[in-house]
C-alpha cells in the first residue's frame, strides 16, 4: 500500500515537473516572441517535450498561462485565507506580478479567448466569494455578488494597466489604491470581517 502512494505522489510530481518546464519555455519564448505568435512547437522545442505531452497538460498556450499565473498566486490568496489582510494580499500579489514582470507584461497584451486577464478575474471573484462564505457561513447575496464583480472587473482592470504601463506604483500604493476604490458596502463588510 506504501508503494502505490509513493507511486502515485511520483505520478504527481512528475506531472507537476513537466508543467513547471512548460511554464519555462514559455517564459523564455516570451522573452523574443508575441504570446500571439508563440506556439506550441516553439514551446516543446525549448523545454524538449512533445506536443503530445503539451496536450496532455494544457488545452492550449493560454491555459498553460494561466496555469502558471495560479501557481504564482495560490500562495497570496491562501495566506489571505489563513489569516492575512486583503491588503497584506494584494501586496503580495503584486510583489509576484513585479517579480514576473516580463511575464506579466506579456500574458496581458492577450485578448484571446481564455486569457489572463478573464482567467485573474474569474480567480479573484470567486476567491472573494469564497472568502465571505468561510466568515459568514452564506453565501454572498446577489447585490455583494453584483457589487463584488464590478470591483474585481476595475480592480483587473488597474492591475494589467499597472503592469503595462510599467509599474511605476509600489506593490503598496497600488494596494492602497485598490482599497480606496472598494465599494462601501464591500469595505464595511470586510471591516466587519475583520479581513481589512
Amino acid at each position: 500500500m506504501v508503494d502505490l502512494a509513493v507511486n502515485i505522489d511520483r505520478k504527481k510530481d512528475n506531472k507537476q515537473s513537466c508543467k513547471m518546464r512548460l511554464a519555462m519555455a514559455m517564459k523564455e519564448c516570451m522573452k523574443t516572441t508575441s504570446v500571439d505568435n508563440i506556439t506550441v512547437k516553439q514551446i516543446v522545442k525549448e523545454c524538449g517535450l512533445s506536443r503530445q505531452t503539451f496536450y496532455r497538460h494544457f488545452i492550449d498556450k493560454y491555459d498553460l498561462i494561466n496555469w502558471y499565473f495560479d501557481l504564482l498566486l495560490e500562495q497570496s490568496f491562501k495566506e489571505m485565507g489563513d489569516g492575512e489582510t486583503i491588503r497584506e494580499g494584494l501586496v503580495k500579489k503584486f510583489t509576484y506580478i513585479r517579480e514576473e514582470s516580463l511575464f506579466f507584461t506579456m500574458a496581458f497584451k492577450v485578448d484571446q479567448q481564455n486569457n489572463l486577464k478573464e482567467h485573474d478575474f474569474i480567480m479573484i471573484y470567486e476567491f472573494y466569494c469564497r472568502l465571505i462564505r468561510e466568515k459568514t457561513n452564506a453565501i454572498p447575496d446577489e447585490r455583494i455578488r453584483k457589487i463584488l464583480e464590478m470591483y474585481c472587473s476595475s480592480s483587473i482592470y488597474m492591475t494589467v494597466k499597472w503592469v503595462l504601463k510599467g509599474m511605476k506604483e509600489s506593490e503598496s500604493e497600488l494596494a492602497d489604491l485598490m482599497i480606496g476604490a472598494m465599494p462601501r458596502e464591500i469595505y464595511d463588510l470586510y471591516v466587519k470581517l475583520e479581513i481589512l
